[in-house]
């Protein structure tokens, strides 16, 4: 992800990239909750730098710090971006609650939220520290899409990077008034769609990782009722780029059973993480001598159990999380096969 610059560069340009490279991965992080999507996120902060570093001669530093002008041009990119792109949303946010045993649906949309692997956020460096990893969220990052691009951008530099008003208005290009009152709609909105302000209560990584490993054990030996007894009794399952959704952990036994009848007993899974920690598995169904990938399935995790599970069937994500499109018999990549 080095920006590509031309010979001769001085000794100042190389303290100009040395002063911009630690932002990068809250950049990654901020990018990522602007549009939701994986696939995009790293072209869109290689693009900030490298205009970052067209513009270097501009900056000043009496105007403002080096962080927010940097935030100034990733928002610049991000909704230049949107105006393209438009919203990602998810079936639940799209459709109401279907049957179960009801076919399935594949929807319109061509851009759906995408999970954001956590590998890209563990490149080593210092703002990995200040990323607030809860608002990174498949539930707030689901949530955000609802809101306009200039919503969008109020909410995430106030509430989550803690940016003030004076400086969102200024990375923003607009003025503080218009900050505050799209700050105020963005609230409003997210309250609506059912997430709070305050991050969301949930176990640590470790008790969180367990309960998923629980769900593999059982899915593993496609005990449907060794799943339910894990699951809240609200659980969510949604699996775009299908629409149907639903939840109730009755339904959600009931979607098991037709998945294991209809895709086999024999899985292999590889775990996963995203989005700050949400606990994950790839799924691979026996097809032959070997295994073939089917899902990405990523899980929100509470003190009661699992009330979510995102279930993803996109190229896109499984390349964004390196994921081999088949396996042999032992688990390993399979050169041979296809992909």
């Amino acid at each position: 992800m080095a920006v590509e610059k031309g010979r001769g560069v001085t000794t100042r340009e190389e303290g100009f990239d040395r002063r911009i490279e630690p932002f990068r991965t809250e950049l990654l992080a901020y990018c990522y909750r602007m549009l939701g999507s994986a696939h995009d996120v790293e072209d869109l902060v290689q693009d900030t730098y490298l205009r970052a570093w067209r513009a270097r001669e501009q900056y000043d530093d009496t105007r403002s710090s080096l962080r927010t002008w940097l935030y100034r041009i990733a928002t610049n990119v991000c909704l230049t971006a949107l105006e393209v792109r438009g919203r990602r949303p998810l079936p639940s946010g799209l459709v109401a609650a279907s049957d179960p045993l009801g076919p399935l649906v594949q929807g319109e949309s061509a851009a759906w939220l995408q999970p954001l692997p956590d590998s890209l956020l563990e490149a080593g460096d210092p703002a990995e520290a200040v990323i607030d990893r809860s608002s990174l969220r498949l539930a707030f990052a689901a949530a955000l899409q609802h809101l306009s691009a200039r919503q969008r951008g109020a909410l995430i530099l106030r509430d989550v990077l803690g940016f003030s008003a004076s400086e969102a208005a200024d990375i923003l290009g607009t003025t503080v008034v218009s900050v505050n009152s799209s700050l105020q709609r963005a609230r409003t909105r997210v309250k609506e769609v059912g997430v709070g302000q305050e991050p969301l209560s949930e176990p640590s990584a470790a008790e969180q990782r367990a309960w998923v490993d629980r769900y593999m054990k059982a899915f593993e030996l496609a005990d449907v009722e060794g799943l339910k007894r894990l699951l809240t009794e609200d659980v969510v399952m949604e699996m775009p780029p299908v629409l149907n959704w639903f939840s109730g952990r009755g339904n959600y036994g009931l979607f098991m059973e037709w998945v294991f009848g209809a895709a086999g007993k024999d899985w292999l899974l590889k775990e996963v993480t995203a989005n700050g920690g949400q606990p994950g598995f790839a799924a691979y169904r026996r097809v032959g001598g070997g295994y073939e990938l089917h899902t990405l399935q990523i899980f929100t995790v509470t003190a009661e159990g699992i009330s979510r599970n995102s279930v993803f069937q996109d190229s896109e994500v499984f390349a964004a999380f390196g994921l081999a499109a088949e396996l042999d018999a032992q688990g390993l990549v399979n050169v041979e096969g296809r992909g």
